[in-house]
């Protein structure tokens, strides 16, 4: 059995918690994540209410209502809507992830709570940061991720959490198959924030459209790109773009943005793909590792297969090198 601070501190059957990607990861992936023996995370996307926060906690609670779960919150959403943190914080979840900010101002309003803090980190100075603010766990996430994130590879940015301090380390980006986190395990990582595998469980809140260019892409077709931030009028910081499948849009106006948002037919366009689910021109973000990805699979046969597969290949790997 794996033996990390997640699995003996926390009492995880597996290291491995869901990203928490927005809108995909609500209260269903949640619960079945952490049935599965990780720890599901609910992600709070920018529209929701508190209301809707209340929804999703009830969903994944739903059969057991001491089941733990995790919210994860982002940047400027928070920023412009503190009440997202107070309604999250209300529903006693076992973990609160905040990223892509100063975490000063809202630290030790989860402490308080007596709930545990985590952020994802893409620098050595964002580590730092987040360290000197008391989070309890780093996420040290590589640009191998989907959806927003830095610039740095996530083997780098683990090592440089890992030789800054003792408290649990996990790995995000490009980690989609036993051997990746078996890969991070034994560089000493307490276990990995996983994210484009879980859009294709069956209960991630995905359309089968999207699941399906999942599938068709490999891992040189995504790009990391501000134009469907910049489409979509979202204040994220240029340093914070987002990694998407590549499609018509990208190939046409990445790098363009400004010469886009210029172009009325082609945000009517963007506006009525992302209505219709058009994929061809709205955005999916998704990692690289959507190279690796074959099937679609129930939340539980991910973590499983990840997990065990993941104890075979250390257990082997560590017997031959030593």
């Amino acid at each position: 059995m794996l033996k990390t601070f997640l699995t003996q501190a926390w009492g995880l059957r597996y290291p491995i918690l869901n990203a928490s990607m927005t809108p995909a990861a609500a209260g269903n992936l949640a619960r079945a994540v952490t049935d599965a023996g990780g720890l599901g995370m609910i992600g709070v996307n920018e529209t929701w209410t508190p209301a809707d926060i209340e929804r999703e906690c009830a969903v994944a609670r739903e059969g057991d209502q001491q089941r733990r779960f995790g919210i994860g919150l982002f940047g400027w959403a928070l920023e412009a809507r503190p009440e997202l943190l107070d309604s999250a914080i209300a529903q006693k979840p076992f973990l609160i992830s905040i990223s892509f900010l100063d975490l000063a101002p809202y630290a030790q309003r989860v402490h308080d709570a007596g709930i545990s803090l985590a952020a994802q980190v893409q620098s050595r100075r964002d580590a730092q940061a987040a360290l000197r603010n008391g989070v309890d766990v780093l996420i040290a996430q590589g640009t191998e991720a989907g959806g927003h994130t830095g610039d740095v590879s996530t083997l780098l940015m683990l090592q440089i959490a890992l030789e800054l301090t003792e408290k649990p380390v996990l790995a995000a980006g490009g980690i989609a198959t036993a051997r990746g986190l078996a890969a991070v395990l034994a560089a000493g990582a307490a276990g990995a924030w996983i994210g484009t595998p879980f859009l294709l469980a069956d209960e991630a809140a995905v359309s089968d459209a999207a699941r399906e260019r999942i599938l068709a892409a490999d891992e040189t077709q995504t790009v990391l790109t501000s134009l469907f931030d910049r489409l979509q009028g979202f204040p994220w910081p240029a340093r914070f773009r987002g990694r998407a499948l590549a499609n018509e849009m990208t190939r046409a106006y990445h790098g363009r943005e400004d010469e886009a948002l210029a172009d009325s037919t082609a945000l009517a366009q963007f506006r009525e793909a992302k209505q219709s689910g058009n994929f061809a021109l709205a955005n999916i973000y998704a990692g690289q590792s959507a190279g690796l990805l074959t099937s679609r699979y129930p939340a539980r046969q991910i973590v499983e297969k990840l997990g065990e597969g993941a104890e075979r290949v250390l257990r082997g790997r560590f017997s031959e090198l030593l």
